[in-house]
Formats: C-alpha cells, sequence, structure tokens
C-alpha cells in the first residue's frame, strides 16, 4: 500500500467519522431526554437488563463477525459514557 492510498483511507475513514459525530450527537439528544424521565421517575441511571439487551443486539446486526467483539465492546463504551453524562446531569440538577 502506498502513502497515497493510506491517505485516501485515512480520508474516508474523517466522512465516516463526521457521519459518526452526528449520529452520536443525536443519540446524546435522547440520553438528555432519558436523565430527565429517570429524575422525575426517580429511576437508577443503570440499567442492566437494558444494557444487556441493546449489546445482543449489537453483536445480532454485526455483519462481519471478525469485528463482533470490537463494536460491542465500543457500544458498552458509548453506554458507560452515557450513564457518567446522566449522572453529571442529575447531579448538576442537585447543585
Amino acid at each position: 500500500m502506498s502513502v497515497k492510498d493510506l491517505d485516501v483511507i485515512r480520508q474516508e475513514i474523517d466522512q465516516v467519522d463526521q457521519e459518526l459525530v452526528v449520529l452520536l450527537e443525536k443519540r446524546m439528544t435522547l440520553v438528555n431526554q432519558v436523565a430527565a424521565y429517570k429524575k422525575t421517575t426517580g429511576k437508577a441511571i443503570l440499567d442492566t437488563s437494558r444494557e444487556d439487551a441493546v449489546l445482543k443486539k449489537v453483536a445480532s446486526r454485526v455483519q462481519n463477525k471478525a469485528f463482533e467483539a470490537t463494536l460491542v465492546d465500543t457500544f458498552a463504551d458509548i453506554m458507560k459514557n452515557s450513564r457518567n453524562y446522566q449522572a453529571k446531569q442529575l447531579k448538576a440538577d442537585l447543585d
């Protein structure tokens, strides 16, 4: 693979990253709504059964099974960061 090929690949990665940012921002908007719901209802931030279901769904949607563990781990990290964000939002409301 030449340097030019690597540059082209990196440009494609940059494009995918741009699309991911848009989607992750949409997801975080929904996470805000979840945090507001949990605040008004007193529900716990962590819902392990929901997270397990999401991770199983992610695993089942991966077409290239060589990527499955990495993608499931990525979604687990996304949910962990979403929980941390929710906790900060709920704490900020208490301050």
